[in-house]
């Protein structure tokens, strides 16, 4: 069992920056994929940003929405079991509550950018990015 707690989220203005936090519990964090979405006012649920399970061979492999590509960087810090989203050149359609996600085995792109595939969530932090 694994328990994810968001933090970082809050009020910013457009072009300003914002560090979300994900904490998670259990001895074995390397192994999970870790994965950010969000949800906008009134829409479904949609990828963020993705980060493969460390562990593998192929691990830490990143994988981003085209929309944040270029402005948001997920990394992870297994001593901390913390996966983080650094978000940069924050703009008003980025409002959203963002979810973090913990999938217990590995993935690629097509795996790990759909919220299905994920076996755990955290409760949501909410961004608010006014122009």
């Amino acid at each position: 069992q694994v328990q994810l707690v968001e933090s970082g989220g809050g009020l910013v203005q457009a072009g300003e920056s914002r560090r979300l936090s994900c904490a998670a519990s259990g001895r074995t964090f390397s192994r999970y994929a870790m994965g950010w979405f969000r949800q906008p006012p009134g829409r479904e649920r949609e990828f963020v940003a993705a980060i493969s399970d460390t562990i593998s061979w192929s691990g830490g492999i990143t994988y981003y929405a085209d929309s944040v590509k270029g402005r948001f960087t997920i990394s992870s810090d297994n001593a901390k079991n913390t996966v983080y989203l650094q978000m940069n050149s924050l703009k008003p359609e980025d409002t959203a509550v963002y979810y973090c996600a913990a999938r217990g085995s590995g993935g690629g792109y097509t795996t790990l950018t759909s919220l299905e595939n994920y076996d755990y969530w955290g409760q949501g932090t909410q961004v608010t990015v006014s122009s």
